[in-house]
C-alpha cells in the first residue's frame, strides 16, 4: 500500500491547524488559553516577560535533502528556546507560523509537528498559537518563544565588565563539522544517484547539526548555585561572532586562551580529516547553541566545580581588542567570521 498523501487544500486553513495542533496539551500554569481563539492568554504573575523570534527559510537555514522533517520541527523550537535560556530565563510558551508550497502533504507537516511536539515535551513548553500560509516555493518557518525571568536575574549582552571571566558550556565546532559531512554526502549522492550516505561513526557530529539541544540544565544549575552571569549569549553564529556581540554592546575587549576553548574529540578528528584547523571550526562554525557568558571574579568558586563549564578567558579594556592566545604562544586579533545572514 502506498503511503497516504492528503492534499493540504482538502482541509482548509482552520482544518489544517486543528489537525496539526489539536492534540497539543497545555502544561504551564501561565498558559490560560492556547490555540483556537483570536489570541493566546498568558498570566505571568509578576515575572518579566522575555520574547524571542527566529525565522528559518528553506535553502538558507536548512536543506531538506538531508534534514528529516521531524528533526526540523524539533530544531526550529530549540533554537528559539536557546535564546530565552541565554537571558537566564525559562521558556514557557511558543507560537509556530509556517508558509508551505503544495509539494508538502498533510502527512509531511504532521512529521514536522511531531518534532515540535517532542521539543515541547522535553523542554516543558506549550504551543499556544501560530499561523499557516501558502508559499510559492519552499518552506518558511517562524517560531516565537515566550519566557519568564526574575528581576535582577535577567542576563543581557551589554553588561560585561573589565575583569570578568569568560566562560562557555559544552563544546564547540561539532555542529559545523556535522554540516560539512552532510553537505559532502549530498554532493556525492547528486553525482552518483542511488548511493547510500557514508556517515558511520559520525552520529555525534551529525546529531549536533540536525538535532541540537538548548542548555536548559545550565540555567537550572545557575539558580541552584545562586550564580547570575554578568552577561550571556547563546552561540548560534560562532564563538568569535557572539563574543564580539558581547564586547561591542558592553564596550569592552576580550582575551581568550586557545587551550580553554572546548572541542569534542570527534570534532578534532573530523576537522583534521577535512584539512581544517579545529580551533577555526570552534571559533567560526556556529549552530552549537551553547552558552557563552561572563562572571564576576568573585563567583569563580561557584563555577569551578560545575560540570561542562569551561573558563576560557577574561574581559579586558576595549582598547586591547578581542584577541586569542594560541597554544603556540602567539597572540592574534580575533575576527568575527561566523554565519552571515545576507550576502554582500
Amino acid at each position: 500500500m502506498e503511503n497516504e498523501r492528503t492534499d493540504i487544500g482538502s482541509l482548509g486553513e482552520f482544518g489544517l491547524i486543528d489537525r496539526l495542533t489539536g492534540k497539543f496539551p497545555l502544561s504551564q500554569a501561565s498558559s490560560i488559553k492556547g490555540v483556537g481563539d483570536d489570541a493566546a492568554v498568558i498570566d505571568n504573575e509578576g515575572y518579566l516577560t522575555v520574547v524571542s523570534t527566529d525565522m528559518l527559510v528553506e535553502g538558507i537555514h536548512f536543506d531538506l535533502a538531508y534534514t528529516p522533517l521531524k528533526h526540523l520541527g524539533y530544531k526550529s523550537v530549540v533554537v528559539n528556546l536557546s535564546d530565552i535560556y541565554a537571558m537566564n530565563a525559562q521558556p514557557r510558551q511558543i507560537t509556530v507560523s509556517i508558509a508551505i508550497s503544495n509539494r508538502f502533504s498533510v502527512e509531511a507537516l504532521e512529521e514536522f509537528y511531531a518534532g515540535i511536539e517532542a521539543a515541547c515535551k522535553v523542554y516543558g513548553v506549550d504551543l499556544v498559537g501560530g499561523d499557516t500560509s501558502s508559499s510559492q516555493k519552499g518552506f518558511i518557518i517562524s517560531v516565537t518563544a515566550i519566557g519568564q525571568g526574575e528581576k535582577g536575574k535577567i542576563c543581557y549582552r551589554n553588561t560585561a565588565k573589565v575583569g570578568d571571566l569568560i566562560c562557555v558550556t559544552g563544546n564547540l565546532g561539532a555542529a559545523y563539522l556535522g554540516l560539512q559531512l552532510l553537505e559532502r554526502e549530498k554532493q556525492i549522492f547528486l553525482s552518483k544517484p542511488g548511493g547510500q550516505p557514508d556517515l558511520e561513526g559520525k552520529d555525534y557530529l551529525v546529531g549536533r547539526q540536525l538535532k541540537p539541544e538548548a542548555r536548559k540544565e545550565m540555567i537550572e544549575l545557575f539558580a541552584q548555585n545562586r550564580l547570575v552571569p554578568t552577561s550571556m549569549i547563546d552561540i548560534s553564529d560562532g564563538l568569535a561572532s557572539d563574543l564580539f556581540h558581547i564586547c561591542n554592546q558592553s564596550g569592552v575587549g576580550a582575551f581568550i586562551e586557545e587551550s580553554g576553548v572546548p572541542i569534542h574529540m570527534d570534532a578534532q578528528l573530523q576537522a583534521l580529516e577535512f584539512h581544517l584547523d579545529p580551533i577555526t571550526c570552534a571559533l567560526s562554525g556556529g549552530e552549537d547553541y551553547e552558552l557563552l557568558f561572563t562572571i564576576s571574579p568573585n563567583d569563580v568558586e561557584k563555577v569551578r566545580y560545575l560540570p561542562d563549564i569551561f573558563i576560557m578567558g577574561e574581559v579586558v579594556d576595549a582598547r586591547d581588542g578581542v584577541r586569542l592566545h594560541t597554544k603556540g604562544g602567539n597572540i592574534h586579533p580575533l575576527k568575527a567570521q561566523g554565519w552571515q545572514h545576507f550576502e554582500s
